[in-house]
């Protein structure tokens, strides 16, 4: 039973993996990877990066990143580990996507600077020691996967004591609306592994397998995994009728290992 288990998680990620390496090869907006006149900006103070969709993240959470080791979280795609390398951090990033870090190497040479990218699945053990890192920066990205829980507890282990994780996270609301954000068609939780229904919904707009998680699971893990809660924002998508009448489907969190 375990084995099968074990398989059945290995198939959805991999189904992610090539949905999302898709998406990049046909122009995904979250696969862009930045200019090479957005770089320049940054160097001279002017720069911005998104854990969700819409708000910027305070400066202030990110705080002087010169000489810090940072880890990006599922953060593929050229457009944050940029940033943080030309405020003069060290880092590294992880993701699954194979299209996602080959836009990390391509601004990497590009730029000039050095960044470890490692291609991984953060539902299995990071690859890295303990207490290695100061801040870690997690996008949206733990709706593709089922339980949360775990990769709190391993982002913790990673962090060094007074360290950071700063991450985005998406709200159910997205996940009990039609395509249309008109009307609540879904039941809770939405867990296409375990509701074939949910499953085709998925596949006939070619979202991958996503999965929704409650405030508990998303806050209270971090909890639960030894975090102190510092600040939280909530925001919105950035297109769609949810975004047209103000509803908030992400929630960004900034939590610190004491």
């Amino acid at each position: 039973m375990m084995l099968k288990a074990e398989r059945k998680e290995m198939d959805y990620q991999e189904i992610n993996a090539k949905t999302i390496d898709a998406w990049v090869s046909a122009g995904w907006e979250w696969g862009k990877p930045v200019s090479h006149d957005t770089f320049v900006k940054v160097l001279s103070g002017e720069w911005n990066v998104l854990l969700t969709p819409v708000k910027p993240v305070p400066h202030e959470w990110l705080g002087n990143l010169y000489g810090k080791k940072l880890l990006g979280l599922a953060s593929g795609g050229g457009q944050q580990m940029p940033v943080f390398a030309a405020l003069g951090a060290d880092c590294t990033v992880l993701d699954y996507s194979e299209k996602q870090l080959e836009n990390e190497k391509i601004v990497a040479e590009r730029e000039g600077y050095q960044i470890r990218i490692i291609r991984g699945d953060m539902t299995k053990p990071l690859p890295f020691e303990n207490e290695e890192f100061d801040i870690i920066f997690h996008p949206v990205s733990n709706c593709y996967v089922e339980e949360v829980k775990p990769i709190f507890r391993e982002c913790f282990r990673v962090l060094k004591k007074g360290g950071y994780l700063i991450s985005g996270a998406s709200l159910f609301i997205d996940y009990i609306v039609d395509n249309d954000e008109k009307m609540i068609v879904n039941s809770l939780p939405f867990n296409p592994l375990k509701n074939p229904e949910q499953r085709k919904q998925l596949m006939e707009v070619d979202a991958g397998i996503q999965f929704s998680h409650t405030l508990e699971e998303q806050i209270g893990g971090q909890l639960e995994a030894g975090f102190r809660l510092l600040d939280i924002y909530e925001d919105t998508n950035n297109a769609g009728r949810l975004y047209e009448l103000g509803i908030p489907s992400y929630v960004a969190t900034r939590s610190v290992k004491d």
